[in-house]
Parts: C-alpha cells; structure tokens; sequence
C-alpha cells in the first residue's frame, strides 16, 4: 500500500465505496488523516464499515471540516449532470481529485525520480500498458503496474529509487488529476467515447490531453486529426514531444512500415524493432502498442536490446487477441474483449482467413461496418440473440451457420477449418456484441471459448496464453 502522507493530519470526504474506493480510503488512514466514506450503495457502506473505514452521509455533514474530496472515477464530475457530492464539494470550495492524484502526490513527496510511466488514449490502453510492464519486468527492474488496468494505484508499493510505475489512465482518472505528471505520458488515439460523461468530443480531448501536457516527454500518436494537433501544441508550447505513426513515415519519432519500427530523425530511418513472427502483436493496431512502449521505454532508460527482449517474448493480454492454441494449422484466438463492431475490426484486419465465432447481446449498427472484411471470413458461427441479425447482414458476402453456443462453434469451426488449405486458417472468437445473454461478462465468454478449444483432439496450448 502506498499511505497518502500528503493528507496527514486532515479530513478527508471521499465517496465511492467499491474495490479501489476502500483500497484509497485505507491509504487515506494510512498516512495519518481522518476520512468520511459514503457510497450511494447502503452495502457498500457496510462492506467499508467492516473494514474500518470511517463512514457518514455526506449529505449531513460540514464540508467546511474537508480539505479534500477524493471521487469515485465512476461518478460523474461533470455530465450528464455532476454527482450531488461534486455540487457540496464546489459549493464549500473543498478540492476534488481522485486516486491517481493521490498517488502524484506520494511520488512527488517521497521519490519523485521513480520513473513514472502514463497510458491514455481511446483504444490500446491496457495493451500498451501491459506490454510496457512486461518490457520493464522482463529487464529486471523493479516494476508496480496498475490504474485503469484493474490494480488500484494505492495498492502498489510505495515509491523508491529505482522503482518503476506503469500506469493505465482513463479520462476519469485524469479529470482528477490534475497534478499528474509522469516521467513519459502517453495519448495513443483519439475517437469519439464516453461523451455522455464528457459532453463534446472537445472536452473529451482536453481531459485527455492533460497527461501528456504534464510529463517529462509527451509520447504522442499522431494517426488521427485530435492527437495531432495536440501535439502540435504541446511542442509549441516547448515540450518535447516523440510522434508515433503506425501507418505513415513521419520526420522525427517512431512509425511503422508493416512489422518493422523505425527511428526518424530529421527524416534518416533507422530500423529499431521487428514485430515478425510476434503473434501477440499483429496488426496495424499493435503496431501502435508497440510504437508507444518502444517510445516510451527509452526514454527512461531502456535499451533498445532490453526492449526488445521484451517484445519478442510478450504474451498477450487474456481476451484481447489473445492466442489460446494451435491444432495442425489451425490457429485459435480468443478477442472475447471485442463488444462492439469497432473493438472487432483490428482482429478481423490482422487474419486473412477466417472462421469467425460472432454473436451475443448485439449492439447498435450491428456488424454493418465490418463488410469490409467479410473477404476474409472463410466462414462465420453465429451465436446468441444476434444471430439472425448478424446472418441477414452477412447474406451472400460469407457462408454461416447459427451454432447458438461458443462450444458448438468451436466445434464446427475447428472441423471445417482443419480442411482449409491454406497455410494458416484461425477460429476467430471475436463476438462484436455484449455477452450478457450468454455469460455473465466477456471474461467468462473468453473462458467458455478457451476451454472449448483446449478440449479439442490434438489441441496444443500455447506458451504464455493467459
């Protein structure tokens, strides 16, 4: 645990009672404050008060005693409307700020040297966030992962000399965050989301562009019109700033050209990396991933040898393209992450032949916008309530059939794609729709798939499979 030294003395409000709530709470008592927990959830009120955590109703109390109020990054700050605590809070002028802020705090006042690594960005946040500590672990350093990627930050051991912070920022987190400012801030992209909690896409942006504005070095994707014009900024405003492109050669940063990274600088290219024969990161959408880490992990210190050991070693990360096992040719990826059209086009664009297990709770648009790769489907496996849906859409441009459930899929996709000729055919599981008529989250989806295929005859596993 990381005690958040920078309270001590003071009374803290803080509202927001699930895992990371009461992991900042206890971090909160830690370092020596009095804190006032309440959640709009009466069991999550009990779950606190069982483990110690001072609670009130912070509709009942003084704000005037508050020197801070530490939200919940699920509660709304500004829209659809701010949260009722946002109003007490503005209204008695006490701060408000989050988790990630805190932990700001406890770096600058303990170990400011602690390298700090920050991952924003719309899409490939917990990919290149994982790839990054994986590049750091398998180097020997000390390495705290966490943030959006499912560890709360103030669980991580505190900050020393030597050790390093990766750490995965929502654009919640970063709206409470406004001290944030790591040794390497990394925007990835930028497409319109979350602006029923944001408003605008402007807005949107600004939040996120807040984290790299506050690093050392700004590591920026500059593949969409949003993050290249904040990067544009940011370098007017005299912040060094590496650009990443993954699809165009650029002048000075880091670009890809198929599955080799390059160096430019002043428009001389050097060849840094490989990503051939990676299957954890293929395609064009990894190839960002990559960009960013290799981008970012130099710049505090890494070589480019340490680098790539890490790259060529990476597994993957659970549901997310993930690579479960081969049987003969045939390859097996679970994408069990992929809920919506948009999420299952990087899969769909990195296989030329595939047998694709889709369906579920579909979403709005359907798999409309993935005609463009129905070339590729070999066949597809419909499962769910959206199976008919899927199969009017699909029509004539794919064979299909409706298997109704991922084990029946998994079957029938396995069987016809081990007749396949060419030289690698893949049993696809990427859904483009929620899991909720099937499974209890993606994550049981993925599980369900993953043993489906582990069961299959001559089925091997692949090493490093989560």
């Amino acid at each position: 645990m990381i005690a958040a030294h920078s309270m001590k003395d003071k009374t803290v409000a803080l509202f927001g009672l699930g895992g990371s709530g009461i992991a900042t709470a206890k971090a909160i008592v830690a370092g020596g404050a009095k804190v006032i927990a309440w959640d709009d959830n009466p069991d999550s009120v009990a779950r606190a008060q069982s483990a110690g955590i001072g609670t009130g109703d912070l509709r009942l109390v003084d704000w005037k005693q508050f020197s801070s109020f530490v939200l919940s990054p699920g509660v709304p700050l500004t829209h659809p409307r701010p949260h009722w605590t946002v109003d007490l809070a503005r209204a008695a002028g006490v701060e408000i700020i989050g988790d990630v802020e805190l932990f700001v705090r406890e770096r600058n006042l303990a170990q400011k040297n602690s390298p700090f690594i920050a991952i924003t960005g719309t899409n490939g946040k917990s990919t290149t966030t994982a790839l990054i500590a994986y590049i750091i672990k398998t180097s020997g350093r000390d390495m705290q992962l966490g943030g959006n990627i499912g560890t709360a930050v103030m669980t991580l051991e505190p900050p020393a000399d030597g050790r390093h912070y990766v750490v995965e920022c929502s654009s919640y987190q970063i709206d409470l965050a406004p001290s944030i400012n790591p040794t390497a801030g990394i925007l990835l992209n930028l497409t319109p989301d979350h602006l029923d909690r944001h408003g605008t896409m402007q807005h949107y942006a600004e939040i996120k562009e807040r984290l790299v504005a506050g690093s050392d070095t700004a590591v920026v994707g500059i593949d969409d019109s949003f993050c290249a014009a904040i990067a544009d900024r940011l370098e007017r405003a005299g912040k060094p700033v590496i650009r990443i492109s993954k699809r165009l050669p650029i002048q000075n940063g880091y670009f890809a050209e198929e599955a080799t990274l390059y160096l430019a600088e002043d428009g001389t290219r050097t060849a840094v990396a490989s990503l051939q024969g990676i299957g954890s990161l293929r395609g064009e959408h990894n190839a960002q991933n990559a960009l960013a880490a290799f981008a970012a992990c130099r710049s505090v210190g890494l070589s480019v040898d340490e680098i790539n050991a890490g790259l060529k070693t990476f597994p993957g990360l659970a549901h997310r393209m993930e690579q479960v096992a081969r049987q003969g040719k045939t390859l097996f990826v679970n994408d069990s992450k992929a809920t919506n059209a948009e999420a299952a086009a990087p899969a769909l664009s990195s296989f030329p032949r595939i047998y694709w297990i889709a369906g579920g709770l579909p979403k709005e648009g359907g798999i409309a916008s993935l005609s463009g790769f129905f070339p590729r489907i070999a066949k597809a496996y419909l499962i769910g309530e959206a199976a008919p849906q899927f199969a009017a859409t699909l029509g004539e441009a794919a064979p299909y059939e409706i298997s109704g459930t991922i084990s029946a899929a998994v079957e029938h996709a396995a069987r016809d794609a081990a007749k396949d000729g060419s030289q690698e055919a893949v049993v696809l599981l990427s859904p483009a729709c929620a899991s909720f008529d099937q499974f209890q989250n993606f994550e049981k989806r993925g599980e369900a798939f993953r043993s489906a295929v582990l069961a299959l005859a001559g089925a091997s596993p692949i090493q490093g499979a989560n």
